[in-house]
């Protein structure tokens, strides 16, 4: 069917551009052989399903290229996005170690290729690389803390704050940066997605966008944005950082 993944042919993991900056930097010749030969690659269209929450995992994804959304629903039946992965990033691993059902669906917000790696060789790979669980330990720790610091934002910082914090976000990731300490970003998401990201209600973000381009902080037409000056854009966050 036309809405189905397709099956492409995926990176060498020996070559991979991504592999020291995920989990399976640690792992030798031999066990990557393991992945080369058991892994499966697709590419997602933009709005296309990887996991849905609920379902149970079969192994561990790998994001090759693209951007990945994971959203939750409500009671309601209404969808948050909570977090943006991308290229080098492991998808799906916590309900794996856990052996527990996907808290949240993960979703193609662009062309996007992930690898995945099934359950058996995921399995025999931590059995005889322990060094590959304790990465996988670290990178639970560190996605622990950052949701205590978005907790910490969100109890915080004023909705404005946290909107110029995402922005900084995403000019790290996708802007265009200037010799003159300007930047322009073609934004990867809608604004209701951002609005849910940080918090806040859609109309919140629309009353926080035209006073950010009353004060000269920032300029939106559509999905695109120019930011005259990044370090008043932090100081929106972050006050002391250029005192």
């Amino acid at each position: 069917m036309a809405n189905q993944p397709l099956f492409v042919a995926g990176p060498n993991c020996f070559t991979c551009q991504a592999r020291e900056r995920t989990e399976w930097c640690v792992l030798q010749d031999a066990e990557l052989r393991l992945i080369e030969d058991g892994k499966k690659s697709r590419r997602y269209l933009p709005g296309e399903t990887i996991f849905r929450e609920g379902d149970t995992p079969d192994g561990i994804f790998c994001i090759e290229s693209g951007m990945i959304g994971l959203r939750k629903s409500d009671a309601e039946g209404n969808t948050v996005l909570l977090n943006l992965l991308s290229e080098g990033e492991t998808l799906g691993y916590r309900a794996f170690l856990a052996d527990s059902e996907y808290d949240a669906s993960a979703e193609a917000l662009e062309p996007s290729t992930a690898c995945f790696v099934d359950r058996p060789t995921i399995r025999r790979l931590l059995e005889h690389n322990p060094a590959l669980g304790l990465r996988f330990l670290k990178r639970v720790a560190k996605d622990l803390g950052d949701a205590d610091e978005k907790i910490l934002h969100n109890v915080s910082l004023s909705v404005r704050a946290r909107f110029a914090h995402l922005l900084m976000v995403f000019v790290e990731r996708y802007g265009k940066l200037a010799d003159n300490g300007s930047s322009s970003i073609d934004l990867p998401l809608s604004r209701q997605d951002m609005a849910s990201m940080i918090g806040t209600t859609p109309e919140s973000m629309s009353r926080t966008i035209k006073k950010m381009e009353t004060d000269g902080i920032a300029r939106f037409s559509g999905r695109t944005v120019q930011i005259p000056s990044c370090r008043n854009l932090v100081n929106e966050f972050d006050p002391e950082v250029f005192v």
